[in-house]
């Protein structure tokens, strides 16, 4: 080979050079374009008034990129002081107060302009559902008193409803699969696509006063009383199973279990509690378990009696009585969940949040562990006494440390012979407080149905930059590929001219 002649390749350098500069402006300019002008956000509010307390989530989005999808993201939350807007039933001003300083919170976060137009809005969920079955009186003065407080602020209200048990369940689930783009995807090409039916995940959500399962069955059903949401989102039609359970919530249930050892012991003095640590004891009244719909009172007990609580810390006796707060018998032919409802087979990945999260959390139990881990683990803790437990967690609320037992135990209980999870199915729950920094709940769903966030049909597209900067950049990258042609012209020529090898 002939050696290449200096003089010949520094026309085709320097012509390089100014391509590799082009070439940087074009990207530079497609990276940087949507810096140039603000992004315009928008605001949302959504109160989650639950039985056990009430919290207060601040969204936003870009304004530019409505009906989208991962776009939403969670800047704020708080947690209102106090229990939930329920307990206020006496004192319904009170309920509208507690909101206030959450309010006052967001005021911060939302710019002062753009208040009045953020659409809030508050939904409450099972513990309202109980207290309107018990007077319906006191649940319209409670929400006529948060309304009042919410409209001292700024903001765009919407108005505070009751959810339905369905609701709460099909919300949630919008919210976890819109979080995890299992409903809709911009892919690369700069197309919408629908990932593979296959990706959908199931919800599994718990509550204070209520629980709700809710997932895309493999199989359709002719049983009239199958619970289904026919939701169409994003151009594609869904038939999810949902179904709530009231007072299976874990507030509930712990308050149906003590009245049930009540009644089993005959409804004596003295309560010996399997679920609370070993040498645990409390005095309680009457009134302070049978103060739900969910535990009505026997007609021959004084509310005002006193009862003796003593802990025995036994976890086969505690998951045996919680056994019995379920009735698993099924009609004939007929497969279910329990009490009698209808439930197709768990199919798929499910994601399970609340108190499912909070509950095996607190054992570390969260991390993907195989059942047996679970079992094991939640049969020791439950095993150990209550003076060990104290010296072990000493910052732990002291409420949560006696209950964490019974409520862990109910949770492997309601997911196993319940919702009818097994050794292999069990590894198919994945426990998550947040996906993509947003707590997962219903309150997103809820906030992205209200507002037609989601579309029925599939978005035409996807607006990521202004035209004119796809024609400057088009016209630049045009620019380029002449550029390379004529490169490829002149050094050719030079070959041929000069007769050396050029570069």
């Amino acid at each position: 080979m002939r050696p290449v002649r200096p003089a010949a390749a520094l026309p085709v350098l320097a012509g390089l050079a100014v391509l590799a500069v082009l070439v940087t402006a074009a990207l530079l300019l497609v990276l940087t374009a949507s810096r140039d002008r603000p992004v315009r956000k928008k605001y949302g509010l959504v109160f989650d008034a639950g039985s056990t307390h009430t919290a207060l989530y601040v969204y936003q989005w870009s304004a530019d990129k409505e009906n989208g999808t991962g776009i939403v993201s969670q800047v704020e939350s708080c947690t209102v002081n106090g229990s939930g807007i329920s307990s206020y039933a006496d004192n319904p001003a009170g309920a509208g107060a507690s909101l206030k300083p959450c309010l006052a919170k967001a005021m911060t976060v939302i710019p002062a302009e753009q208040q009045g137009e953020t659409p809030t809005y508050l939904g409450a969920t099972a513990g309202m559902r109980l207290l309107r079955e018990q007077n319906s009186t006191k649940a319209e003065q409670v929400f006529a008193e948060v309304s009042k407080a919410i409209r001292e602020f700024p903001v765009d209200f919407r108005g505070a409803q009751i959810l339905t048990g369905n609701e709460e369940g099909s919300f949630g689930w919008i919210t976890i699969n819109y979080l995890l783009e299992t409903l809709i995807k911009y892919s690369f090409t700069g197309k919408w696509t629908h990932p593979p039916v296959e990706n959908v995940v199931g919800a599994l959500d718990l509550g204070g006063a209520s629980t709700q399962i809710t997932f895309l069955p493999g199989t359709t059903t002719d049983d009239k009383n199958t619970t289904r949401a026919l939701l169409r989102l994003y151009g594609t039609d869904y038939s999810v199973y949902t179904h709530s359970y009231l007072c299976y919530g874990e507030k509930e249930v712990l308050k149906r279990l003590l009245a049930s050892l009540h009644k089993d012991g005959l409804y004596v003095q003295n309560i010996s509690h399997p679920c609370y640590p070993k040498g645990y004891q409390e005095n309680i009244t009457i009134a302070e378990i049978y103060d739900s719909p969910c535990v009505p009172t026997p007609s021959m007990l004084s509310p005002a009696q006193i009862l003796t609580v003593t802990g025995t810390g036994n976890p086969a006796a505690c998951r045996t009585a919680i056994l019995k707060l379920f009735n698993f018998t099924c009609g004939a032919n007929r497969t279910c969940g329990f009490d009698g409802v209808y439930q197709p087979p768990v199919r798929g990945q499910f994601f399970a949040f609340s108190a499912f999260y909070y509950n095996l959390h607190f054992l570390n139990l969260t991390e993907e562990q195989s059942l047996s881990s679970v079992n094991d683990t939640v049969w020791k803790f439950c095993s150990r006494s209550w003076m060990t437990l104290q010296k072990d967690f000493p910052t732990r609320n002291r409420i949560h440390l006696r209950d964490s037992c019974a409520a862990s135990s109910y949770v492997l209980t309601l997911l196993l012979q319940g919702y009818k999870f097994d050794d292999r199915t069990w590894l198919n729950i994945h426990f998550r407080k947040q996906v993509s920094n947003v707590d997962v709940g219903w309150t997103l769903g809820y906030m992205l149905n209200l507002t037609n966030m989601i579309p029925s049909e599939t978005p035409q597209k996807v607006a990521w930059l202004p035209k004119s900067r796809w024609i400057a950049a088009t016209v630049i990258l045009a620019t380029t590929v002449i550029l390379i042609f004529c490169l490829i012209v002149a050094v050719c020529y030079w070959k041929d001219s000069s007769g050396y090898e050029s570069l």
